[in-house]
């Protein structure tokens, strides 16, 4: 893994904070991807890339999930969301976004859907 842009260590006490203040959502999502349950790929979560904390990480896709919550909802963090996603993509990356409440309400759908992201 390239320690260029992977989990800097500036970033380090921020991802464990987040990590152990997952929202519910992220949670939930989590108990279907740890321990490489889902189609035995590995997922990392709140890991940083260059100076993004992403939700959810597949190394071996380059695969990039996001858990959007209702703070998201507004024009300045749609912006800062696009600009996000764009510069991932520019490293390799493919970013997806689901909402909280997709979670709750449809994870076998999301579960597919990361599937079908897979190589």
């Amino acid at each position: 893994m390239n320690n260029e842009i992977h989990n800097r260590k500036y970033l380090k006490t921020f991802r464990k904070e987040l990590r152990n203040n997952a929202t519910k959502a992220e949670t939930k999502l989590w108990q279907a991807l740890k321990r490489s349950q889902l189609d035995n790929r590995k997922f990392r979560r709140q890991h940083s890339i260059e100076n993004y904390i992403v939700d959810f990480y597949c190394p071996s896709e380059k695969l990039i999930v996001e858990i959007d919550g209702k703070v998201h909802d507004n024009s300045v963090n749609n912006d800062y969301d696009y600009k996000r996603t764009k510069e991932l993509e520019k490293l390799g990356f493919k970013v997806i976004r689901f909402s909280n409440d997709d979670v709750f309400k449809n994870l076998d759908l999301i579960l597919e859907a990361i599937k079908q992201e897979f190589k």
